[in-house]
């Protein structure tokens, strides 16, 4: 062992002799096992010993002191005594010495290794709370904050420094999101009861800044050993971004079922559409005949009977031809087609649009139309029209019902400097502030209340004139209004239609006429129409097929496209393979190929075709031109035109 000697002077030679003898280094300085110390200054010495931190054994030689004296030297840290008498007595005080120095060196090793194992474990936990994603807070029995890891200083504004030693409520301040009420501490009952709790959904924590996180926490004891509650650990993470997730995901949904609402809509609207076509291809037709025999009846005739009797077929066949009107729209409108492209005037589509959003419209504003001349586009007219029909809405629904002679939707076409097809549609509406204004094309952004507006509409706006090489612009004045701008680059070949010759009379005689539908009253209408020829009205193909195969020949041939059992497009098929004149002279008369089957035939075959209802004078032109060739030149088709689907 290494002992220290301390004021022993003239004496200290006797005692290095017996220290060397047991095998013992003396040193002047530093760290040692034994002190030996004498001298009037004992008391100092053991002082000084003491406070520089040395756990040393020290033995005093007394000098044979009194009671009094060692009580001090006790005090000042003396361990034992001894007198200077003989080497025996210090023999045996060192043996004492010795083993209490063991016995101490052990207990501080163990403690020492305990206090290392503390360390350790101290650091390893705090490692451990930092890495963990979480915030985690962990309370004393009191419920006053321990420890704090980085996260939970994080979320809640404060560092671990500044939280340690606070309560909880003072640094973990919770609120529920919509009733703005307080929320009970969580580890005051994880204390109180000793169960694991966790916060009811909606909670937000506070931040030392006055920022709000959503989050979602559980709170357990802390149990000892025996089982008794010695704090309690509280566990939390912000689940803000799940929160707008789900959100998203719920509005989503919204949508979704709004857009799978309004597809059904529009399939049902091309139902609806083919449905009324048939009816009211037989009333226009009929009220078409009925004008004609007025007209002739009353020429020379002063009758005002027969006057007024014209004036109620006009104006019933005016209303008929807006029912048409409107039902075309349904038809363009609910078609599936979505990439075909056609050349085509602007003009004919909006004018569609607005008849489609007219009772949007009329009850908010006055429409006023400025139609500049435009180039030809090459588009969709489907789609193109979705696009004027969102604009034109969102126009009325930015003006407040009610006042409608005072407010004004204006839409302006023309030729931009660039040569490309310019639409405006301007409204007097309260405007757009700017920060709306700049995200207004963003998908699922909307000002509009769930259920009126889905926020996709300008969005879908702004990818289908993509599609089609055009753009769209917005500027707007708060207070004053809106107006959109949708520009088309103009199509490659603009083609215009020639000036339609009049009907000459047809060479020969009569036609001979098939007409094949198997809604009764349009085979009457028809009948009627084509009076001048010879007309055969069946109800099924199966009939007409079966008179071609008998031998009889016709003209022409008008069938409807979609019909029960056996439809117009069997019915072709059947004829091009057996009778091939038969089926070039087949006019398809239809309210509308709303199936894909039935575009894909009207893509696929040459014929000609008419759109239900159709007007008398466009079915006579068609009899005119196949029965009468090159001779008889193809009559205007007024306001029912030939459509290539």
């Amino acid at each position: 062992m290494r002992i220290a000697l301390v004021g022993l002077g003239n004496a200290e030679a006797a005692f290095v002799d017996v220290l060397t003898e047991r095998g013992h280094d003396v040193v002047r300085e530093g760290a040692c096992e034994i002190a030996v110390v004498a001298g009037s200054d004992a008391v100092a010495s053991c002082v000084a010993l003491r406070k520089a931190a040395i756990d040393a054994v020290i033995l005093v030689c007394d000098e044979d002191q009194d009671e009094a004296a060692l009580e001090t030297l006790l005090a000042a840290g003396a361990d034992d005594f001894f007198t200077s008498r003989g080497a025996a007595v210090l023999r045996k005080r060192l043996l004492v010495a010795e083993r209490v120095a063991r016995r101490r060196a052990t207990r501080n090793g163990a403690e020492a290794a305990r206090s290392d194992v503390l360390r350790e474990l101290t650091e390893s936990l705090s490692t451990t709370m930092d890495s963990i994603g979480d915030g985690v807070i962990a309370c004393g029995l009191a419920g006053g904050i321990v420890r704090m890891n980085r996260v939970a200083a994080k979320l809640t504004g404060w560092s671990a420094a500044e939280a340690e030693g606070h309560p909880l409520d003072d640094i973990f301040n919770i609120i529920d999101d919509t009733t703005r009420a307080v929320v009970e501490n969580p580890v005051g009952r994880a204390l109180r009861e000793g169960v694991v709790v966790t916060l009811p959904k909606g909670t937000v924590v506070v931040r030392r800044d006055g920022t709000e996180i959503r989050i979602a926490d559980s709170c357990a004891p802390i149990r000892r050993l025996d089982a008794t509650i010695s704090g309690a650990v509280l566990v939390f993470r912000d689940v803000s971004a799940e929160y707008d997730a789900r959100a998203l995901q719920a509005k989503t949904n919204r949508q979704l079922e709004v857009a799978e609402r309004m597809a059904s809509i529009g399939t049902l609207a091309a139902g609806v559409a083919h449905e009324i076509n048939n009816p009211l291809s037989y009333v226009l037709s009929n009220l078409e005949l009925i004008l004609e025999e007025v007209r002739v009846l009353g020429e020379g005739s002063s009758s005002g009977r027969l006057h007024e009797i014209e004036e109620m077929v006009v104006d019933a066949r005016e209303g008929a031809e807006r029912v048409r009107k409107i039902v075309r729209g349904l038809k363009t409108f609910s078609r599936s087609d979505d990439d075909r492209h056609a050349v085509m005037a602007l003009a004919p589509v909006i004018e569609l649009s607005i008849n489609i959003a007219m009772n949007e419209i009329r009850h908010r504003a006055r429409l006023v139309k400025d139609f500049g001349p435009t180039p030809l586009v090459e588009a969709n007219d489907t789609r193109l029209g979705q696009v004027f029909v969102n604009l034109l809405v969102n126009a009325a629904q930015a003006i407040p019902d009610g006042d409608s002679a005072e407010n004004v939707i204006h839409v302006v076409t023309s030729t931009d400097a660039a040569g490309r097809a310019s639409v405006e549609v301007s409204d007097t509406g309260p405007g757009i502030p700017p920060d709306v204004l700049a995200r207004i094309f963003d998908p699922f952004f909307t000002t509009k209340a769930i259920g009126v507006g889905t926020g996709l509409g300008l969005s879908i706006c702004q990818n289908i004139l993509f599609g089609m090489g055009g753009e769209i612009f917005v500027t707007s004045d708060v207070g004053r209004g809106t107006t959109f701008r949708v520009v088309l680059p103009p199509a490659k070949h603009q083609r215009v239609p020639p000036t339609a010759e009049q009907v000459k009379t047809p060479r020969g005689g009569r036609a001979v006429v098939l007409v094949v539908d198997d809604e009764p009253s349009v085979g009457m209408t028809l009948r009627r129409v084509l009076r001048d020829h010879d007309v055969t009205v069946v109800t099924s193909a199966r009939q007409a097929l079966d008179l071609v195969a008998a031998g009889r020949t016709f003209d022409v041939i008008f069938s409807d496209l979609m019909m029960p059992q056996m439809s117009g497009m069997d019915l072709y098929d059947a004829l091009a393979k057996d009778f091939p004149v038969a089926a070039q002279r087949m006019v398809f008369v239809s309210g509308g190929a709303f199936t894909a089957a039935a575009a894909a035939f009207l893509e696929r075959v040459p014929n000609e075709r008419l759109e239900k209802p159709f007007d008398p004078k466009a079915i006579r032109a068609i009899v005119c031109e196949l029965r009468g060739g090159t001779a008889c030149a193809r009559q205007p088709r007024g306001n029912a035109p030939h459509v290539a689907f």
